[in-house]
């Protein structure tokens, strides 16, 4: 079904009103970020949305979400509304089920593979000094943050790691251009084993406040430990 869209010979004003509307209803609707493509597709062929005119609609919601709670931003796979963070930690009251916690091995490796990539399972050890525990690298798999991209052409053809539009999404990322740089590590096969990586708890999308209670990661993790004993204590991953 084709939404309504005003008459061209309308009051411009008028038509930027109408797409702010139907913008921004569909941005809180819609569960995944929506590219300007797609929402310029709600209005049906005949409607002739031009995607500079989505853009212009995107610009005054952004605007408008000065002295709001949230904001909308453009991540990997679209535009979405999110919470800022200043209000972040009062709004993560609403979720009541324990969060899953990522221990320090876990969050070192997804460091590796996003500042690294593409990267060898093999690559990841000798960096980190110990070995990588395969029900890690399944979690990671599982929330479809990694994924193997290609194969080392060394013997043996070892798969190779790199990350996802799930996990720029997630962090709140456009491109891996964004990720924060490392200034206190300039050479990262230097580095000692269990270097230390703090991710900030990423922006929550509004859409999936009542139902995403694993929406940040935890950057608590155990002191030292080895990758057996952290990666599979329950419920850290």
């Amino acid at each position: 079904m084709n939404l309504p869209y005003p008459n061209p010979d309308s009051d411009p004003a008028h038509d930027l009103d109408t797409l702010r509307r139907v913008v921004e209803a569909a941005l809180l609707a819609s569960p995944q970020p929506l590219t300007v493509a797609q929402l310029a597709a709600l209005f049906g062929d005949g409607a002739a949305v031009e995607t500079g005119e989505i853009q212009q609609a995107i610009s005054a919601l952004q605007a408008d979400c000065d002295s709001r709670g949230v904001e909308l931003v453009e991540v990997a796979s679209g535009y979405r509304y999110q919470v800022k963070l200043d209000v972040h930690p009062l709004v993560g009251r609403l979720w009541t089920e324990r969060q899953t916690k990522y221990t320090r091995a876990t969050l070192e490796t997804l460091a590796l593979i996003a500042y690294r990539q593409p990267i060898t399972r093999g690559e990841i050890e000798q960096i980190r000094g110990v070995g990588v525990n395969a029900n890690m690298i399944k979690a990671l798999e599982e929330r479809e943050w990694i994924r193997v991209v290609g194969h080392r052409d060394v013997p043996g053809r070892p798969e190779l790691f790199g990350t996802t539009k799930a996990f720029l999404d997630y962090f709140g990322l456009k491109t891996l251009d964004q990720l924060p740089p490392l200034t206190e590590i300039n050479d990262l096969p230097e580095l000692e084993p269990q270097f230390p990586f703090d991710i900030a708890p990423p922006a929550v999308a509004a859409a999936s406040l009542p139902h995403d209670p694993e929406s940040s990661a935890s950057d608590e993790s155990p002191a030292d430990n080895d990758d057996e004993a952290g990666d599979d204590a329950e419920p850290e991953i």
